[in-house]
């Protein structure tokens, strides 16, 4: 009899198996900038991300100003200037500094979270991964000398400041144009508290006493005010908005197939990984990702590329490209990048020159999360998701999937 760590997930069925949690939301909602050409192509997407004769490009990308590039968040950067800001913020996503920093901290507010779940009996999930994601953010941005129950809460208030959930047209009149001045005066009065209760706060503790994050970095090269609160929120929408979800859904993904779950409490750390990547590969938070030719390029895949071409790698489909990632493209398999020779992440986090520099630390606050999460006497599913499509980030938002244990 094959040991749980061996057994496969049942792909027999592959006509018949789609093991997406979010796919019925992107029909409506997911659509490119105009003007953009496509790729759906795990090849093509890839050859984009790789080429240096891409820049960022859709949305802020197109509009941030690069007169100063050293106050600007180096996820907007491009070429040599990029490249030496990244490197400049590195020592942050080292393997080092995961162990040494992140875990240690992952684990102990992951004791604090069971304790109190077990306490109480019942708890809503997005909440202990917004706790969880937003100690670690806070971290690695140093935003340590305030409270971190409060810098927590007034970033999810501002995360949250757009209401993705209700899509009638009335509820999006009344949301969007009639109250559309209340909510900007309220999402710029939230700014000015994150200023001044959190970041202001942290910098005075830096000029004491420098650390090795982001305000030390952005107190040495003198930010200006609007340059900080930029980079603030950039990390806070990398780092919570998006972990946050994906713990999520591999949470539920665990709930639905017990075989899986089982397989996971009883792998090794990288077996544990291969699953987490997998179930990321089916439902990537993020929904494109945005590239613009330098100048006319002579694509491999995709034959030539005009000057000024936007691009838009559709990160859902190239992850799912069966031309690339085998067969039964739909359903979960934690060894199908190994079969198929690729690294286990494919798109989901880029990939090149701009891909996520902090992909190591979601896949270990995942792991962490999970593992710790499902060892949990009696847990339970009690709740499923409230499944929401941010249009900021245009990827899906999960909210009041409620779980219960046995009491401590």
């Amino acid at each position: 009899m094959a040991s749980a760590a061996n057994t496969p997930i049942d792909n027999s069925r592959a006509v018949e198996r789609d093991d997406r949690k979010t796919a019925h939301l992107v029909g409506g909602a997911l659509k490119p900038f105009p003007g953009s050409r496509v790729s759906k192509s795990f090849d093509f997407s890839r050859e984009i991300l790789r080429s240096p004769n891409m820049r960022q490009a859709g949305g802020s990308a197109d509009s941030v100003k690069v007169d100063n590039p050293d106050h600007i968040s180096f996820f907007f950067l491009d070429g040599e200037v990029h490249k030496r800001r990244r490197a400049s913020v590195a020592a942050y996503f080292t393997p080092k500094a995961i162990l040494t920093r992140y875990n240690p901290l992952m684990e102990r507010m992951m004791d604090e979270m069971i304790a109190d779940f077990r306490t109480k009996g019942s708890a809503t999930l997005d909440l202990l991964a917004l706790e969880l994601a937003g100690a670690v953010t806070l971290e690695i941005l140093g935003l340590t000398a305030s409270d971190r129950t409060m810098t927590v809460k007034l970033l999810k208030k501002l995360m949250d400041s757009s209401d993705s959930f209700d899509k009638r047209p009335l509820h999006r009149f009344i949301n969007d144009k009639i109250l559309g001045p209340y909510h900007k005066a309220r999402f710029a009065y939230l700014m000015k508290k994150l200023y001044t209760d959190c970041i202001v706060p942290a910098i005075e503790a830096r000029k004491r006493e420098p650390r090795n994050d982001v305000v030390t970095y952005m107190l040495k090269n003198e930010y200006s005010v609007k340059a900080m609160i930029i980079e603030v929120m950039t990390y806070a929408g990398a780092g919570v908005s998006t972990t946050r979800e994906f713990m999520q859904v591999a949470a539920w993904q665990l709930f639905d197939h017990p075989e899986l779950k089982e397989r996971f409490l009883t792998e090794d750390e990288n077996g544990q990984f291969k699953i987490i990547q997998e179930l990321l590969r089916l439902d990537p938070v993020a929904g494109y990702l945005y590239r613009r030719t330098n100048e006319e390029v002579q694509s491999k895949v995709a034959g030539r590329l005009p000057k000024d071409q936007l691009l838009a790698i559709d990160i859902r489909a190239s992850n799912q490209d069966a031309s690339s990632v085998g067969e039964n493209p739909y359903a979960i398999d934690p060894d199908r990048a190994e079969k198929q020779n690729q690294l286990p992440t494919w798109t989901s986090f880029g990939d090149g020159p701009h891909r996520c520099p902090g992909a190591q630390v979601a896949v270990h606050e995942t792991r962490i999360f999970l593992n710790r999460l499902f060892r949990v006497p009696g847990l339970k599913l009690e709740k499923t998701p409230d499944i929401g499509w941010s249009m900021a980030t245009q990827g899906y938002e999960m909210r009041n999937m409620i779980v219960s244990c046995t009491r401590a």
